[in-house]
């Protein structure tokens, strides 16, 4: 006979969070958290399954962060799907989902904000400049509401898995902040729930992003110019028809540093990371690379 899951529990109250957060703790299980803004694909799934792989329950949260998002982007068309992604964090095995208000997040009179210096304001930070403080801000108050053991985000959003490993350590937090992989379809796109944003024409255009970082990362591990190569894919993305680049640059992998120097050190971890736009569709990509 097959086991029998129980129910999904689904909240929407920090109280209540905070209540099952300590019955769970009271019978001595290990809590993973994998907070997301919902429209759910395999990437967001792969959190459970590896937050599962370190705690005895997962745990997941449904919130579109109103804080992270400019004046002139997408927070009020970001798609929501509740119900559909509910039945996939159960699926998945997920046992508990936080699904807040925003004046449950943000009481009224809030005025509070976290910023994380240096790490946040480079890279996306120098084109989104409210986008960290919002992330840091939410995922801050989620983690006091939930207190999880283990938290899992995706490496997809490299910067910001470092952002929140930053911010976890200077305040204390007692939580382990792990990443999982790239989810990638099959011709290599980075999932992401705004690439449902993508008109035909431009889903098949979009994969250009991986490839052309593939391409830049071979440069770089054969020990050529890290330059060179990231001019040459800011170009080759010009020429395959996306409208803008916002950048792509080789940095050090733990602290998205330069290198300072024309080439990769031999064995040094580097990423590469990139933002490009197809129409009004931002896409983000990252890859890890190391210099043979």
């Amino acid at each position: 006979m097959p086991t029998r899951r129980p129910a999904m529990i689904v909240v929407r109250t920090r109280r209540e969070a905070q209540d099952w957060s300590r019955e769970m703790r009271a019978q001595g299980k290990r809590i993973a958290f994998a907070p997301t803004m919902g429209a759910l694909h395999a990437g967001h799934l792969s959190l459970i399954k590896t937050g599962l792989e370190h705690a005895d329950v997962a745990a997941s949260s449904i919130f579109v962060n109103p804080t992270q998002f400019s004046a002139n982007e997408d927070f009020s068309t970001y798609p929501r799907h509740e119900h559909q992604d509910l039945a996939m964090l159960a699926e998945a095995g997920c046992s508990f989902v936080y699904c807040p208000t925003v004046s449950e997040m943000y009481p009224p009179g809030d005025s509070t904000r976290v910023t994380v210096r240096d790490l946040a304001h480079v890279l996306e930070g120098e084109v989104r400049p409210h986008f960290f403080e919002g992330v840091a801000t939410v995922v801050s108050r989620l983690f006091l509401h939930v207190a999880p053991d283990v938290a899992v985000f995706g490496e997809k959003d490299y910067q910001q898995l470092l952002v929140i490993r930053r911010m976890a350590q200077d305040f204390g937090f007692p939580i382990e902040v792990l990443g999982a992989p790239t989810m990638r379809e099959a011709d290599g796109l980075a999932m992401s729930s705004r690439n449902a944003y993508l008109n035909p024409e431009q889903r098949e255009l979009a994969v250009g992003l991986s490839r052309a970082m593939q391409r830049a990362i071979g440069v770089i591990e054969a020990g050529l110019s890290m330059r060179g190569a990231t001019e040459a894919a800011r170009a080759e993305l010009i020429d395959m028809g996306f409208e803008s680049v916002d950048y792509v640059e080789a940095r050090r992998a733990d602290t998205l540093a330069p290198f300072g120097s024309e080439t990769a050190p031999t064995r040094a971890q580097g990423r590469l990371l990139a933002a490009a736009r197809l129409g009004k569709t931002r896409l983000i990509d990252n890859m890890p690379f190391q210099r043979k």
